[in-house]
């Protein structure tokens, strides 16, 4: 499928997105294990190539499971090589999802978004659909990056969330990054 929307990473730079000194500067177990734990459900939405879905799924491996979500079929398909013949494949699951929503029915502890809300064009509708998707007290940690959302963008973000009876519970330190956890409540 060929996306459209200009502003969402392209699958022709993702080995951009999965190297050593991005390890170094945004540690995946640093960053998400107080959040994750045994038997959860997690949601890596926008995963991109895998670099914290692989994470994930080792965190929760034989308690619990990933969806790595993302619009482009060919983010998922290298998922799908890094996992495929693996433990992995186990607690790892691919989604697609569709140009104006997620589609998944199935109900979720955590929500990763990783730089990727500011390539979402309605928010309205995106925290409308992740408020149907966490499960009471479900969380979902929002990360951006500092070069491309401004302050008063990520403010306007706090807006709709807030207007979705979603709460923020923190505001962890990322480096160059801006960034909240929220929670379904």
């Amino acid at each position: 499928m060929k996306i459209e929307n200009k502003s969402v990473c392209p699958v022709e730079i993702a080995g951009g997105l999965d190297n050593g000194i991005r390890r170094f500067l945004q540690n995946p177990q640093k960053m998400l294990a107080p959040y994750i734990h045994e038997g959860m459900t997690v949601l890596d939405l926008g995963c991109g190539p895998g670099f914290f879905t692989i994470e994930l799924g080792r965190i929760l491996y034989n308690s619990g499971h990933v969806i790595a979500a993302d619009l482009q079929e060919g983010m998922l398909n290298k998922v799908k090589a890094k996992i495929e013949g693996t433990v992995l494949e186990q607690t790892i699951r691919l989604h697609q999802c569709e140009p104006e929503r997620i589609g998944l029915n199935e109900k979720v502890d955590f929500v990763l978004a990783f730089f990727m809300v500011h390539e979402v064009p309605d928010h309205d509708k995106l925290f409308s659909e992740v408020k149907t998707l966490l499960k009471p007290r479900g969380r979902m940690l929002i990360i951006e990056p500092n070069f491309h959302v401004s302050e008063k963008s990520f403010h306007a973000m706090m807006e709709i969330i807030r207007n979705h009876q979603l709460t923020e519970i923190d505001r962890p330190r990322h480096f160059l990054c801006r960034s909240v956890l929220i929670e379904n409540r």
